[in-house]
């Protein structure tokens, strides 16, 4: 059913500066760095393996250690980002994660459990202090963004993730081929390092951007951006967030709690591309390391197509009058149904044909990457970064479960088939949440008072800030 919307452009609107895409340039950039930086241990992965003579069991183990702490520290990095802005919390975790990242390289100097042990802790790292990272797209995108271009801003740094296949993962092959692992983790540390300077250089909020003009600041404001969330200034009459009920309330909202659950089955898909799918092509595909590195670039250019191609579509169905459930729901199921496609790879067996199926896949994949919209367009304002942050533990808990389940599969069966039906199915799961659990997209405002405690109330928040 159609919902009109207004149009919010006022009249200056066509002289309106473009800053906030730049602001979504540098988002993807960083994002890229940040993928690159997680796809390491998946590139440098069959060397590793063979050098510290581990089982798939034990490597499934080591490539989920980025995700134990990239899920526990979620929460904590959602409460920096709503304490100290997204600004000086996201430089932090750029510049930490690619200082990790860079000591990798040093795992090479030591031998059996010790190695073992520094790959594992030094990927924990990583994981931690990359937390806050999407969180703070999510934040960033909510302050920057009008409502009816907020699916595109978030389908592009989303596909960053495939960009970061596209553009490193021929140059890590390479590099590992030419130089040895060890320098994936020095070349990529370093670009990351330089990559923090740049950031703290260009980011500012909507209102403390010396570039952004009236006119561009009264079309997203008007549009629904909340323009004070990356202020410098603190916002009159800023609640005091009590951080755990706020949490047990997120999770008791249906909508919430459907969304959280279809990030959780669609991120299975990412994790599986992020860390099997270069050892599936070079032990189930007998393709070498160079040449895997290269042919997974192809599953990520369509992901990164579909990437763009859904956020544009979303927003599209949006501006011809429909309604915000419609237009996030549509290319999310559609794309969830054509990722489960990758299941056909179990019943051909030339390469083209595998690369073909998987590159459709991620391209549902990445049509049906609209999570991170469908956050900005539901969390509450006062507590974006703890809803984001919310989200991802849920999306990343399948950086846990993913590898380690594929470990387990490929030792019970000796073949990919059955982690391939396992992903599928999780495909299969995420449509069933935004088919069924999610119900009606809108966003959850804070209740107070006698209305907080009403049974309709759409979640209730103890505070004494007004809407």
């Amino acid at each position: 059913m159609k919902t009109l919307h207004t149009n919010t452009a006022g009249p200056n609107s066509a002289k309106a500066s473009r800053v906030r895409w730049g602001i979504l340039a540098m988002l993807f950039l960083i994002t890229t760095i940040n993928y690159a930086d997680r796809a390491t241990i998946s590139i440098a992965g069959p060397e590793i393996k063979k050098l510290l003579g581990l089982s798939p069991v034990q490597m499934g183990f080591v490539f989920s250690a980025f995700a134990w702490s990239y899920v526990l520290a979620q929460l904590p990095g959602g409460w920096l980002l709503d304490k100290f802005g997204s600004k000086i919390t996201y430089f932090f975790s750029i510049f930490l994660w690619s200082v990790f990242t860079m000591l990798m390289g040093t795992v090479g100097f030591f031998t059996g459990a010790a190695a073992v042990a520094l790959l594992f802790t030094l990927r924990l790292l990583v994981g931690a202090a990359e937390a806050p990272s999407f969180p703070g797209n999510s934040r960033i995108t909510s302050a920057w963004f009008p409502t009816q271009e907020r699916g595109t801003a978030a389908a592009i740094f989303n596909s960053a993730q495939y960009f970061a296949t596209v553009l490193f993962a021929p140059l890590m092959g390479w590099l590992v081929h030419t130089y040895g692992w060890q320098s994936v983790f020095y070349v990529m540390g370093g670009l990351g390092i330089v990559m923090a300077f740049v950031w703290q250089k260009t980011i500012y909020g909507p209102k403390d951007h010396p570039r952004i003009n009236a006119a561009e600041m009264d079309y997203i404001e008007k549009g629904g951006a909340l323009v004070d969330l990356e202020s410098r200034q603190p916002v009159a009459a800023a609640p005091k967030l009590d951080t755990w009920p706020i949490i047990k309330q997120l999770l008791g909202n249906r909508m919430l709690l459907g969304v959280y659950i279809g990030q959780y089955c669609i991120t299975t898909l990412t994790y599986f591309f992020l860390t099997w799918f270069p050892v599936y092509l070079v032990t189930e595909r007998h393709m070498t390391i160079l040449k895997a590195g290269f042919i997974a670039a192809l599953p990520a250019v369509a992901g990164f197509l579909g990437g763009i191609l859904g956020g544009f579509v979303s927003d599209r169905m949006l501006k011809a009058g429909y309604s915000l459930s419609a237009a996030r729901k549509t290319p999310i199921v559609c794309g969830m149904l054509l990722a489960m496609t990758m299941i056909v790879c179990n019943y051909v067996t030339a390469d083209w044909l595998v690369v073909a199926m998987m590159s459709l896949a991620f391209f549902g994949k990445g049509i049906g990457a609209l999570g991170w919209a469908v956050v900005s367009d539901t969390s509450p304002k006062e507590a974006g970064g703890l809803s984001g942050g919310l989200f991802n533990t849920f999306g990343n808990t399948a950086g846990i479960t993913t590898p380690i389940a594929i470990g387990y599969i490929l030792q019970a069966t000796g073949s990919f088939a059955g982690a391939l039906v396992f992903v599928g199915a999780n495909a299969a799961v995420a449509i069933f949440c935004y088919l069924v659990i999610v119900g009606e997209i809108k966003r959850v405002e804070f209740k107070h008072g006698p209305a907080a405690r009403k049974a309709d109330a759409p979640v209730a928040f103890n505070t004494a800030a007004s809407k």
